[in-house]
């Protein structure tokens, strides 16, 4: 990668911001990968996103900020903070899940279960984080919890997407919309945390 960005002129000028789309493109592919089964496509496509790690590690070594080294004791440190029933001698929680989020946002300093979900994901993968943080974190919010399959889901959100589109509607945005009215639904049912 340092030779790459010395001797490749499209590597030397790359940044953060523009290999964003090759890291979404890349981990998509991981997705596929995975889905298909094949392990010859998954060896691939995690190569191409450690790729995308060490590209980002070597553009901020190159400004000075950080390093891969620290890239690495960061996710390392985690893992361990987070682990102390492996790292250190405390019992094995009863709810791993409940356990790692009260950890995280201890550690980051989170006051709402919504704090730091990533705005980027797309309208599902950010409604099934709200969703989920909202139960593991108790909000008195009504959500419906009826018993479905994976096939039913998806067929029920194509429909929806399909009467959405003959109807003129961009399911998409009022997916997105429908999701902030939730979100402020959340935020303001949670106890303040201070």
């Amino acid at each position: 990668m340092a030779e790459l960005r010395v001797k490749c002129p499209w590597d030397a000028e790359q940044t953060h911001r523009s290999l964003l789309n090759h890291l979404i493109e890349e981990a998509c592919e991981v997705v596929d990968a995975v889905e298909a089964g094949s392990d010859t496509e998954l060896v691939e496509e995690l190569g191409d996103v450690l790729l995308q790690v060490y590209f980002h590690a070597r553009i901020a070594e190159d400004e000075g900020r950080f390093t891969l080294d620290d890239v690495a004791r960061g996710i390392s440190d985690k893992l361990i903070r987070r682990h102390p029933h492996v790292f250190r001698d405390e019992d094995i929680p009863q709810d791993m899940w409940e356990n790692w989020e009260k950890r995280k946002a201890a550690e980051k300093g989170r006051k709402s279960a919504l704090d730091g979900i990533a705005e980027s994901l797309s309208v599902i993968g950010r409604a099934h984080k709200v969703v989920s943080r909202t139960r593991s974190h108790g909000v008195a919010v009504d959500l419906p919890s009826e018993p479905i399959d994976e096939a039913t889901v998806g067929r029920e959100i194509i429909a929806l997407v399909s009467r959405a589109q003959a109807n003129g509607i961009d399911a998409d945005a009022a997916a997105r919309q429908a999701l902030r009215n939730l979100e402020t639904q959340i935020r303001a049912t949670e106890p303040s945390v201070d």
